[in-house]
């Protein structure tokens, strides 16, 4: 399996296709196996590179706290290892905010920004619901976590409609939800806890797009549009009728407006 060592830590990576590279980030509870889905329209056209940050899928545990910068600079060491310059970036929820702090950091090696179901600070309200979160997955009952995590993120319909799929992704999480699972999805969550770039994300000048879904109660859309108005020239669009997990509710829509910010 493809490793790259960085500070003694092995990350995991996958590559797909080839052309301009885009790196996929991961949302909290996400893995390179979360961007399947899309590696076929991808992997026609560009080189499609998914990671495991730390305390990600199958990339190795940190054990002490840090913090989103943390994230980016690991990742600007990937891309270094791999000699990638001129990135396409894309980040999901969580990623979004390590996308956003690399672009803020790093932006000569960005050539276009994608931010998907973001913010550019951590709400209080996203602090306490990530405290019932953790304290849920403390009891290593991957029924009970589910049962308190996972409504936050589809929409009502969605959830109603695929009950019997979410019900199965519970008994998934209660085979891994073990106290290591419980350490690293705690300092992910810890690590964005006092996250805030809100007041110099009008630096970015980097196209960039902003995707949003209409009923997100995570990440609800005046974050995206606070976004919009503070990077100059910025896309944002909408997904009607879907929520957090938009990549997984309409994932022909989702794809299909990345590329299409691509080939503009």
């Amino acid at each position: 399996m493809p490793y790259i060592t960085i500070n003694n830590k092995k990350i995991y990576y996958k590559e797909y296709g080839h052309g301009e590279p885009i790196v996929f980030l991961n949302g909290v509870m996400m893995s390179t196996n979360s961007w399947s889905p899309f590696i076929r329209t991808i992997s026609k056209d560009y080189r499609m590179i998914v990671v495991d940050l730390i305390d990600q899928g199958k990339s190795d545990s940190h054990e002490e706290e840090y913090t989103v910068e943390t994230q980016a600079d690991f990742l600007k060491e990937f891309l270094d290892k791999l000699k990638l310059e001129n990135i396409h970036l894309l980040g999901m929820s969580y990623g979004g905010k390590v996308a956003l702090t690399f672009t803020l950091k790093y932006e000569y090696k960005v050539k276009t920004l994608m931010l998907s179901n973001t913010d550019s600070y951590t709400t209080k309200i996203m602090n306490d619901i990530g405290k019932a979160w953790i304290y849920a997955a403390s009891t290593l009952d991957g029924n009970i976590f589910s049962s308190i995590a996972l409504p936050y993120m589809y929409s009502y319909n969605y959830y109603e409609i695929n009950y019997e799929d979410i019900k199965e992704k519970a008994r998934i999480l209660s085979k891994i939800l073990d106290e290591k699972w419980y350490g690293r999805f705690k300092r992910s969550l810890d690590s964005a806890r006092d996250f805030n770039v809100s007041h110099i994300i009008k630096n970015i000048k980097v196209p960039t797009l902003i995707i949003s879904s209409e009923l997100d109660i995570i990440t609800p859309i005046k974050y995206q549009q606070l976004i919009h108005q503070k990077i100059e020239n910025s896309k944002w669009i909408i997904i009607e009728g879907v929520g957090h997990a938009s990549m997984f509710e309409k994932p022909e829509d989702y794809i299909s407006i990345i590329m299409d910010f691509m080939k503009e």
